[in-house]
């Protein structure tokens, strides 16, 4: 069983304890749940901000600990203060070490696009982004099928939620839907932890130009930037090259100062 197999299958477990929980009513009672959200698309594209999604992660399956000794408010609002174009906060506790908690702390203390990084399987998971503030969720198109993803990404659209569809490879293409904000291509194949950015340039002019196109992991250098914005790549997400740092918020600051140039 593969990494993202035995994700998946503890993700279908937890989503039913969340359930039990705290029902689909109760979520909508939050106080966050009727807040107008904010446009991940459209800060991606802004000027003024330099297109990288910055995420918050503690640690990862491949690489274990990252950078546990931080607070998810000072390195959120200090991404945001560097230019950040978005927030990625991962919400998995079990495998990167995420929480719901943490969104929300992010949420409390910043005004620009948050994006709920997580497995999403069931449409419970899309209330939940919007009642704990999230402004866009993450749908992986590997562990989707054409219609899960359709339908998830339906629901997030009436939620006033963003949508980002993550492929890996060409087969995947045809989950695409007309409900998608964004489309992102993860250079790092997530059965065997291999990065590479030409996984991007790859898939780069076969996903429709209609869609705004990010490219996912491996991008440490504005040189990789420069290289992927030759193939249509408006937005770089960007996490474990900040995050390694003892101050993940001023690496950030470091990284985008070329870009303004």
């Amino acid at each position: 069983m593969s990494i993202l197999e035995t994700i998946v299958k503890h993700k279908k477990k937890e989503v039913e304890s969340c359930k039990e929980l705290i029902p689909i009513s109760k979520l909508k009672n939050m106080p966050l749940f009727g807040r107008k959200t904010y446009s991940l698309r459209e800060s991606l594209v802004d000027p003024g901000r330099s297109g990288i999604i910055a995420e918050f992660k503690r640690r990862s399956p491949s690489k274990g600990i990252i950078n546990d000794g931080v607070k998810v408010e000072k390195v959120t609002r200090g991404y945001a203060a560097a230019g950040a174009s978005g927030l990625s906060v991962l919400t998995d506790f079990n495998f990167f070490g995420g929480s719901v908690d943490d969104l929300q702390k992010a949420r409390a203390v910043n005004d620009i696009p948050i994006l709920r990084k997580e497995f999403i399987i069931d449409p419970y998971q899309v209330y939940e982004a919007k009642a704990i503030g999230a402004d866009a969720i993450l749908l992986i198109a590997a562990i989707l099928t054409k219609k899960e993803a359709s339908d998830l990404a339906l629901l997030a659209r009436d939620l006033d939620l963003q949508v980002l569809m993550e492929l890996h490879d060409l087969s995947e293409l045809e989950i695409l839907n007309e409900h998608l904000d964004i489309v992102g291509v993860n250079n790092r194949n997530l059965n065997n932890f291999e990065v590479s950015l030409e996984n991007s340039v790859r898939l780069a002019k076969q996903i429709p130009d209609h869609f705004l196109k990010i490219s996912e992991s491996g991008i440490r250098t504005t040189s990789d930037i420069a290289y992927l914005k030759q193939y249509g790549f408006q937005g770089f997400l960007i996490g474990e090259n900040f995050m390694r740092e003892t101050d993940p918020a001023a690496a950030l600051a470091a990284f985008t100062n070329p870009l303004k140039d």
